[in-house]
This record gives structure tokens, sequence and C-alpha cells, in this order.
């Protein structure tokens, strides 16, 4: 009934009995730590995990059920118990009887009670076996939700963890996985309620997994995510995905039609050796004018395929787009997951303090990730003033790390986990020595502290992996934050909007001319920071444009136009231009730009005459509600294109096309293991060193006779002596060669 594992005593129970099943299979980690029996918190397979938290599923659905499970479980250990202790009686008693112990009455009677007992204890075994049959029969109904759980925690854990460094502990994915069942909608049916933990579970799971992730990573996240859900499903071909993310093209060959480059046409033709693209090279250059006008259209991902292509699954519609226009790739990676996940997954969400602060606690502090040009600060100032955590009450303590502030930081920390208040600890990166020290300090005073207690830290990213220097456990245990510019024009001029408000809009005394020119300073703003992406063909160099340069420029407007009784049109030009945005810009070729930007923007026709912002998208009228300028932008604004930035059309190519070619490049890296292809098409990593031994192996040649070849000859000469000298040498080579191969291969043997 209990186990004693080191000084504690543990009942053994139903999850304790799978956690050793599971240890068992994957003995990874210390003796000391397999102790321990919290949901997760050891080293996954997919059967222990799927057991764990189907139990977990069962427990909040059907607490009933559950609980019955386990004293089944008990009841059965009871029994083993019992029929183990009366064998060993009497067996004791069998031995120490001296003589025929037929003669011995007290033996013989607790012979027939021993009997009795084991045949009541056997049809209570058959019993409870029966009862714990229709109770898995029942828990079964929930298998999705655990199945579910159990696909995702292992894709997060294993998959994730591997390749996007501390993103989570196993204890933060069982609170994920906790709330996200706790957060679903409530359905009669068990079928429907299984449905909706699935999706409730894996939204949850991407909202708290992209929010921790780069802007460029999160379309990878995203795209591999619907991969492993279709795959799961069966609705996608393993072998279909494995070539659309290997894409490998062997042979060159000319292309016989001219929309289509050398390496598009040899892309084809390796599709064309797969089954369901057979006699696509023919089409495309049998039925030439179709293909051009679809390979050439602007977003050829919303169009349909020519002739009976047509017909093709979204799979195989990605593997013919990578082929002609690899630059759309990410765009049509966007339409894929929503078509087949949802449009909630690619919707573009603004970053939500509150909730961030609502899953923190005072042992789970907020990690911002920052970027140039943002500051986590500004933002978290505002909410804390919605709060009433404010520096001026003294409840909201901000200390910027660097020579000699360690010993402040921790003064606050004890303040505030006494009193209840707010620390921001901002660019931890520059104590690395400290960083220890700070792990142990968050864990010390975050017992014991006062409920409102909160600690946000800030830091800048590693160059590269080598450089990182954040502890681990400081990163696991924290909800990270990812605070960068958005990319996108679409995104890019609501997050500029969103630094303003109704207020803002009533405030000045010249409202139209205020409106218009804010909205226009707004565009201006999404156009200089979303020029960025496309490197030197945006700017010459980079620079830090940020949030702080658009509103400080509004304060300008709003000053100038009070002032003055007409709109200074050249002034304001100047000032932005050559103060606000041009104290950034260091080139004479990008201020110039610059210059041009804002005089396209900014000149009497945004009030008078009706303004193109950019083709297609014309300045809005003046617009009382401040909302309705978002939904302006919404409704109005044109897809996606360089146009809208003030760039030729093909600018992106190149840049998309790379985008697109590193995209794959870590889908694949990041692919579960088995999750492409079977065994058959994907030999594993020690076949493949097999494979390659035995063809070394092979060829190596047999080692000099050097007694038959000194027989050949009488002359020593100085060429010869030479000659036998390296035929030894190589003798020994070979030797030396086979002796290892030989270690690889009993190595190989043993793993």
């Amino acid at each position: 009934r209990y186990i004693r594992i080191g000084d504690k005593e543990c009942e053994f129970h139903e999850n304790f009995r799978l956690l050793l099943h599971t240890k068992l299979a994957n003995p990874h980690y210390k003796p000391e730590l397999q102790a321990q029996t919290t949901l997760l918190n050891f080293t996954v397979t997919e059967d222990g995990l799927e057991a764990q938290l189907l139990a977990e599923v069962v427990s909040i659905e059907r607490p009933d059920l559950e609980k019955f499970k386990l004293l089944l479980t008990k009841h059965q250990n009871d029994c083993k118990i019992e029929l183990k202790s009366l064998e060993e009686d009497l067996l004791l008693r069998l031995s120490a009887a001296q003589g025929s112990f037929l003669g011995d009455t007290q033996l013989v009677e607790r012979l027939e009670t021993t009997k009795a007992t084991a045949a009541e204890i056997e049809h209570k075994v058959i019993e409870a076996k029966e009862n714990e049959k229709k109770i898995n029969e029942a828990r079964e109904c929930y298998r999705p939700g655990g199945d579910t759980g159990r696909f995702y925690g292992m894709m997060l854990i294993i998959v994730m963890t591997e390749n996007y460094h501390s993103l989570y502990t196993p204890q933060a994915f069982s609170v994920l996985f906790h709330r996200a069942m706790e957060q679903a909608d409530r359905v009669g049916d068990t079928q429907g309620r299984v449905s909706v933990l699935m999706e409730s579970i894996t939204h949850a799971i991407f909202l708290h997994t992209s929010r921790a992730l780069f802007e460029k990573d999160k379309l990878t996240f995203l795209s591999q995510m619907a991969f492993q859900i279709l795959l799961r499903k069966e609705e996608i071909d393993p072998g279909e995905l494995d070539f659309l993310l290997r894409f490998t093209v062997e042979h060159t060959y000319l292309s016989p039609v001219d929309f289509l480059t050398t390496q598009s046409w040899s892309a084809i033709k390796a599709v064309a050796l797969m089954e369901e693209f057979r006699g696509i090279d023919r089409d495309v250059e049998g039925s030439a004018k179709q293909w051009r006008k679809w390979v050439e259209s602007e977003c050829p991902e919303k169009e349909k395929l020519p002739q009976e292509w047509k017909k093709k699954s979204l799979i195989q519609k990605l593997i013919i787009l990578r082929a002609m226009r690899p630059d759309r790739m990410t765009y049509a990676l966007r339409n894929f997951v929503e078509e087949k996940l949802g449009a909630k997954y690619v919707e573009r969400t603004r970053l939500d303090l509150v909730k961030a602060l609502e899953e923190s606690s005072p042992a789970t502090p907020v990690f911002f990730i920052l970027s140039p040009g943002v500051d986590a600060l500004k933002d978290l100032e505002v909410l804390g003033d919605r709060l009433g955590f404010t520096m001026d009450s003294g409840k909201f303590h901000n200390v910027s790390l660097g020579q000699g502030q360690e010993a402040v930081a921790e003064m606050a920390l004890e303040t505030a986990s006494q009193a209840g208040h707010w620390v921001i600890l901002q660019n931890v990166h520059l104590v690395a020595r400290w960083l220890g020290t700070l792990e142990k300090l968050l864990e010390r005073f975050s017992q014991g502290s006062h409920r409102d207690y909160r600690v946000f830290m800030s830091a800048e990213t590693a160059p590269t992996p080598s450089e990182h220097i954040i502890p681990q456990g400081l990163l696991e245990n924290s909800i990270k934050i990812t605070n960068e510019p958005p990319t996108g024009m679409l995104a890019n001029l609501h997050a500029a909007l969103y630094n303003f408000d109704q207020d803002t809009l009533e405030v000045c005394s010249k409202e139209q001319e205020f409106k218009s020119i804010l909205f226009a300073l707004c565009y201006f703003h999404a156009c200089v920071a979303g020029r960025l992406r496309f490197g030197p063909q945006g700017w010459s160099r980079r620079y830090p444009f940020n949030p702080g340069d658009l509103t400080i420029c509004a304060d300008v407007l709003y000053n100038y136009l009070e002032a003055n009784p007409n709109v200074p049109w050249e002034d304001l030009r100047y000032l932005f231009g050559e103060i606000m945005y041009g104290g950034h810009i260091t080139d004479d070729w990008d201020r110039r730009l610059c210059r041009v930007y804002l005089e396209e923007f900014m000149n009497p026709s945004l009030i008078e005459d009706e303004l193109l912002l950019a083709p297609g998208f014309a300045a809005p009228p003046n617009l009382s509600d401040y909302c309705g300028y978002h939904q302006y932008v919404e409704e109005t604004l044109p897809p996606e294109s360089p146009t809208l930035y003030g760039l030729h059309p093909n600018a992106e190519i190149e840049f998309l096309t790379v985008t697109s070619n590193t995209l794959f490049r870590t889908l694949l890296e990041t692919q579960p293991r088995k999750a492409l292809v079977s065994q058959e098409l994907e030999p594993s990593t020690e076949d493949k060193v097999k494979n390659i031994l035995d063809d070394i192996l092979e060829k190596l040649p047999e080692e000099f006779n050097m007694a038959e070849i000194m027989q050949k000859t009488s002359n020593r000469s100085p060429y010869v002596l030479v000659c036998f000298q390296e035929c030894e040498r190589m003798n020994l080579l070979l030797r030396e060669i086979h002796v290892s191969l030989q270690q690889l291969d009993l190595g190989l043997k043993v793993s």
C-alpha cells in the first residue's frame, strides 16, 4: 500500500504506478527526481503522458469515475497484499512444522482458512477487473481530450522545447491545460464536450506559446502545429508533407516556357515524379497561357489552379505553389492554417498585459524580451496607473540594472514581497553573474509573500545561442512576452493608431485639420517602420524608429495648429522629417526619401481634396469616432503589398523567397521524430551511419604484402626505399581505419 522513498512514505495509487511505468521506460532523470509524482514532471513518453492527461480530464469532467477507479486500484492492491501475507504466513508455518503436519489441527485449519480467503480474494479480483473494464470504457469517451493533451504536450515539451529553448516547464503546461479546460464552454453531450475541450486546449496552447515567440517564429510554430494536427487526423499524406518540406530537386532542366526560371522548371520536373502530379510538366508546357496568368498573378495563392489541377488538395496546391512561386509561401501557409484551423489562429492580436498579469503570481514573474525601438516600461506604467501601482504611491519599483544596482534590486524585491508591490528589473542581461542569485531570491521571496506581489523583468536577446546567459530556470518559470514592432502595413497602422484615443481626437480646436494630419502621420510612421523589413531596398541602414517619435510628433502638431491661424505645412514637414524622425537618419539618401514621403502625405490636398496615401487607399474622411478609424483601416486598406510603402511590387520577391526558404528549413528541422514518413521512407540516423560505414568498409583496400613486394626487386635505390616506406605507412593507416570502423559498428549495435 505504501512505498518509502527517501524519508517520505507515498501511497501506492494508479498515478504513481503510471509514473513508475514511465520512469522505467525513460530512466533519464536522477533517482531522487524520479520520486516526484507531479503531472508531467518526468521524461515524457506518449503513452505515459496520455494516461496522465486522460486521468486529469476525467477527474475534472467525471470526478466520480476517477475516484472510483482509484479506490478500485487501491482495493486490488490490498487484496494482493493480503494474499501475499497469507502465503508467507502459511509457508512459515509449514517450514516450522515437525513430522506429519496432518496431526497439527491448528495448521490444517489455517490451510482451510487460507484456501477460502484465497478463493474469496480471487473472486473479488475478477469482480474488480470487470468493474475496471466498465470504468475504462466510460473513461474512453474522453480519450480524444487526453489524446489532444498528449499530442500538444508532446509537441511543446519535446519538439518545441528542443528548438525554442525554455518555453515551458511541465508544471506550466499543467496549469495551462487545466485553465483551458475550465474556460471551455459547457456542452450537454459527451462527444460535443470533448470537441469543445480539444478546441479550447488547442487555442490556449497557441496563444500562450505565440506570445513568447518573435514575429519571425510565429508562422513557423503555427504551421508546425497545423501540420501535426492534420497528420494525426490523417487529413494530409505524410509523404506529400515530407516532399513539401524537403523539396529535393536533384537535376537541372532548361525551362521551355519563358515565365518560369530554370530553377522553377526543375522543381516542376521533380514534382512530376510523384504519382499525384504525373503529367504536370506536360500540362504547364502545353497550356502555357493559362499557367502564365496564374504564375504572374499578384496573389497566386488565392487564385484557382488551371485545368484539372484546381481539384487538388490544399497540401498539393502548396507543393505546386512552392515550385512556381516560392516567394508567396508565407502568405499561402497563413491561408492554409486559416482554412484548416480557423481565422482566429491567423488574426493579429495586441499585447494583452492584463491577461498576462492574471496568469502571473508571486512565484511566476513576467519576462519581457526586448526589441530595438520598443519600451516595455511604458505599457506597464499605463497598466499600473489603472490598477493603483504607481511610482508616486510607492507601489511600483523601477530598477534599471547595471553595475552596483544588485543591492538596490534585492531591497526592492524584499520590500515588494512584504507589502504587495510591483517590481520591474530592467536589462537583467547586464548582470550576468548575479542572475543565479536572482533566481534564488525570486523563489525565496515568493514563499509567504503578499498576494499582490509581482515581479517583471526585461532583457535583450542574445546575438547567438552561445551567448545566452539567462538561466533556464528563470525563463521556464516566467511568463515570457516578446515585445517587438508589428509587421505588415495593417498591423503597423493599427499599432500607430493605438497610441491615441478619443480624447486625443477632440483636444485640438482645429479638429478636422488635426485628425487628417494625425492619420497621415500614423500612415507615415507605418511606412517608415514597415520599410525596415525590405532591407537595403527599404532603407540604406537600419534605424530605431519607435512609437515615441509618433507621439512627440502628435504633440508638436497640436502646438503648431493651436499657435497658427493656418496649417504651417512647411514647418511641420521640417520638424517631422529633419528633427523627429530625421534625428535617427544618418544617410543623405534616406533623409531625402523621408522628406519625399512627407511632401506626398502632408500637403493642402490632404484636407481640401481626396488624397491617396497609397494606390487604392485614400485618406479617411473626418470621422468623429476614434474606433471608426480602425474600422476604416480594416475595411479599406488593400492587401499587403510593397506598393503600400511606395515600392515596386517586385521589391518583396527576394525578401519573401529568402523568408520562405528559412521557414521551410526551420519547419523541417523542428519536425518530431518519425512525424513525417515511415522507417522505410526515412531511415534513422543510425541506419544512415551504418550504410556509410558498410560502404567505406567495402571500398577499403587490402593491406600491402610487404614481403611479396620486397621479393619482387633486389634494387634498393632511394625511390624504391621511399616506395617501401609509403607502403608501410599506408598499411598503418588502413589498419587504423579498419579498427575505427569496427569500433563504430560495435557502438551502433550497442546503441
